[in-house]
């Protein structure tokens, strides 16, 4: 069983923010192949589940998603190396996509919040570039919206992610798909 988890945070004031990349990346996946996420509980986020995958938007806010990913890897007994987490970098332009399997959390508090609750920073990533703005508080650019002429590339990368999930539920190796994407 393969975990697909997007980062961001839930509710319509934070819909479509920069900082909420990963749960895009997840509806346009679930939109392409006619699925629907439901809330549980006990992941503290939604999901969808196949026979192959889940995909899991935790609703923990950002520093704690930790808690919806360790719920859902105990109670599904997920090893780490079947995780893939997709979400937003500040230290990369825009849309450029960077795949990882190992590191640290970049100052990423969700990462961050993830390495700590399954005690391993060995994960697969997909960081979603946002860049950054001198002139903006970082909080604030991250909570703030694409610009209008930002979507169409956005956009692209979204769709490039979206093979990237494919890819990674269809067992490719991850050399492989890092080969292919970054």
């Amino acid at each position: 069983m393969k975990l697909i988890v997007g980062l961001g945070n839930p509710g319509r004031k934070y819909r479509d923010t920069k900082h909420n990349v990963g749960f895009i990346c997840l509806d346009a996946y679930a939109s392409k192949h006619g699925q629907k996420f439901s809330f549980d509980k006990k992941f503290q986020g939604e999901f969808c589940k196949t026979t192959e995958y889940i995909l899991l938007k935790p609703h923990t806010y950002m520093n704690l998603s930790g808690l919806s990913v360790r719920a859902c890897t105990e109670y599904f007994n997920i090893d780490d190396d079947d995780i893939l987490i997709i979400h937003d970098d500040l230290d990369l332009p825009l849309s450029k996509l960077r795949l990882r399997y190992q590191g640290s959390d970049g100052g990423h508090k969700g990462l961050r919040s993830i390495f700590s609750s399954l005690n391993n920073a060995d994960i697969k990533r997909v960081k979603f570039g946002i860049g950054k703005h001198p002139e903006i508080e970082v909080k604030n650019y991250v909570l703030s919206k694409f610009r209008k002429a930002e979507i169409p590339e956005v956009k692209k990368s979204v769709e490039r992610t979206v093979s990237v999930i494919e890819d990674f539920i269809n067992d490719v190796t991850f050399t492989n798909i890092m080969n292919r994407y970054n």
